[in-house]
């Protein structure tokens, strides 16, 4: 058998991992051949294949990013998208792809399944919103990587006293902004499931000065004040509709300083939140879910995913997998609000 690899989307710590797993395991078990398409889908669109070998994943497994390349490449909004793809399979005598990749990734794994292509997915992105897994690996490293950055940011704020504002990724969902708020020490978290009141969180900082302490704010890209709209970095659309987020945290740090008279400086953490080294929990995790992926193939077992369940890696199909976002529930957001102020 002859087994395909790709990643799709935005590039995520543990990508090596699952292809060293998938790898590893599809030779030395079952004795595959495998091969990686280049750049997510525009791989197996354009040609771009080249054999991995296990000498090609011997040192992958601590590295950031992906091997393979990624884009945001949408096959159905290409010309003759599927029918290439197909043409490229038939042509490498691929006999199944496993697709790496969040709801985007995934989304076309499945209508590729549809349009039948064996296609096994595998769940990734740091925001942590695919509804059909606990967690997916990538997670754990931007949670990391911001908690760590609150942390530095507290002691120059306390220094200087004056109230510092973290943006970090989140779209549609906030897990980053929880998780890592609550783990840093947040005075207050934004997140884009719950609209906020500039007049609260002006309350809550100002609340913190009076203490004389410095106020840190950790607010997801897509959240929103109450009756305001997205702040837009720019209003370019990617292939799959979605507009590029960014400026809240800068908008937000102007008007605490406006309304407040302090001092007030915002810190947009972008993508160092996906880059670099895998944490060992999302190596660890990215690893079983390449190993299930490949178990998921050799059973001919096309059209899931591979998701974590409690402690157990269990396949579900990909139409659920990629139904809706897992987003933050408001007993989770309410946990974190005894911390505000």
């Amino acid at each position: 058998m002859r087994v395909g690899l790709l990643t799709g989307g935005g590039d995520c710590p543990g990508l090596n991992a699952v292809i060293r797993a998938v790898v590893r395991k599809g030779i030395e078990a079952h004795g595959w051949e495998t091969v990686g398409f280049r750049n997510g889908w525009l791989g197996p669109i354009e040609g771009l294949v080249k054999p991995i070998g296990l000498d090609d994943v011997e040192d992958i497994l601590t590295r950031g990013g992906t091997i393979l390349g990624s884009s945001r490449t949408n096959p159905y909004k290409v010309d003759n998208g599927v029918e290439r793809i197909k043409a490229t399979l038939a042509e490498h005598g691929v006999d199944a792809l496993v697709a790496i990749g969040g709801e985007d990734t995934l989304g076309v794994a499945k209508r590729l399944t549809d349009d039948g292509v064996g296609v096994v997915g595998v769940p990734k992105t740091i925001d942590n919103d695919l509804g059909a897994t606990d967690y997916t690996f990538g997670f754990d490293t931007a949670v990391h990587i911001a908690t760590e950055a609150i942390d530095r940011l507290r002691t120059t704020a306390e220094s200087h006293h004056r109230a510092l504002v973290v943006e970090v990724m989140g779209r549609h969902a906030g897990w980053i902004a929880l998780h890592s708020g609550l783990a840093g020490g947040a005075n207050v978290i934004l997140v884009p499931e719950r609209h906020f009141s500039v007049d609260q969180v002006v309350e809550w900082v100002q609340r913190r000065f009076e203490r004389e302490y410095a106020p840190i704010i950790v607010v997801a890209e897509g959240a929103l004040p109450e009756g305001g709209e997205e702040k837009l970095l720019t209003g370019e659309k990617d292939a799959f509709g979605h507009v590029r987020l960014g400026g809240i945290g800068t908008w937000l740090a102007e008007e605490i300083a406006r309304r407040t008279g302090k001092e007030s400086r915002a810190v947009v953490l972008g993508h160092t939140q996906r880059g670099g080294t895998p944490t060992a929990y999302d190596r660890v995790l990215a690893t079983r879910f390449g190993l299930h992926a490949v178990d998921a193939v050799q059973d001919g077992d096309f059209g899931v995913m591979v998701a974590l369940r409690g402690t157990d890696i269990v396949r579900v199909k990909l139409a659920e997998a990629t139904a809706e976002l897992k987003t933050v529930p408001v007993e989770r957001y309410a946990e974190a609000e005894v911390f505000f102020g």
